[in-house]
């Protein structure tokens, strides 16, 4: 798909150093149409299935389908209901599949989906999948990950060091196909502004799980998009890439308005 001359884009996936099939899947859509790009901006995401056999490539396509689905025929143009509704539209599917199809049961993904529309980010996040914003070479973290471990950092009865080593690291307390009403998504309360320069980066936790956020920020530095991409990816590999590896660049040009910082 064409890229509008505004951003640099690149995205890369892995199937690591160990799986035998990729169950991550990603996207990257803007309208054709001059007037509804103007209209509804650019949607990039990233999805991390989960349930085995076929159970996670069948999640993580149905919620990123979704998810283009609905940014491309939604009734609003406002992102953030668009992106409510878009996930409230992933999870109906998947369940819908699941119930169909007995091997597919118990299937999940996480999700995290940016929509880029101007100089303004809104975001949608479910699971460990991750959205950072590099400015000025630091890493922001803009989710907040749906895990065992961050609910017990976040109670104070695990350190954050902790966190990064513990045996159930990986377990999730939310995703898109899980049943329970406690498993919600969340979704940004206003828009961030983006600067000149920015990176939006939004990555599975193939590579967070291995890179930090600081590597992360120091691999963009000097670098293209493609280029951090592929050194990061490298990097999550020569650390033995346990899991499938995604990450998405989108940078912001130079001619970009300028914005108000990040807290």
């Amino acid at each position: 798909m064409p890229v509008r001359s505004d951003i640099e884009l690149a995205n890369l996936t892995d199937v690591g150093c160990v799986r035998p099939e990729n169950e991550d899947y990603y996207c990257y859509f803007e309208p054709e149409s001059d007037e509804e790009f103007e209209r509804k901006g650019r949607l990039l995401a990233v999805a991390d299935g989960m349930g085995g056999h076929a159970g996670g490539q069948v999640a993580s396509g149905l919620a990123v389908d979704a998810l283009r689905e609905v940014f491309l025929d939604g009734g609003t143009s406002d992102p953030r209901p668009l992106l409510v509704e878009a996930f409230g539209r992933a999870q109906q599917s998947i369940l819908a599949a699941s119930d169909a199809r007995p091997e597919l049961n118990g299937m999940g993904t996480t999700c995290t989906a940016a929509i880029v529309r101007g100089h303004q980010l809104d975001y949608g996040h479910i699971g460990d999948s991750r959205l950072y914003l590099v400015r000025a070479g630091q890493a922001h973290q803009l989710t907040e990950d749906h895990s065992l471990v961050n609910q017990l950092v976040k109670s104070g009865a695990l350190a954050a060091e902790e966190a990064e080593t513990h045996q159930e690291r990986n377990v999730l307390t939310a995703a898109l196909g899980m049943r329970s009403p406690q498993a919600s998504a969340d979704f940004s309360h206003s828009p961030v502004a983006l600067e000149p320069h920015d990176l939006v980066i939004l990555t599975s936790d193939g590579l967070h799980g291995l890179v930090s956020a600081e590597e992360i920020a120091a691999a963009t530095y000097g670098q293209t998009p493609y280029e951090a991409c592929r050194a990061l990816v490298d990097l999550a590999k020569a650390r033995g890439g346990p899991d499938n590896i995604t990450i998405q660049i989108l940078k912001i040009l130079p001619d970009a308005h300028p914005a108000t910082q990040i807290e």
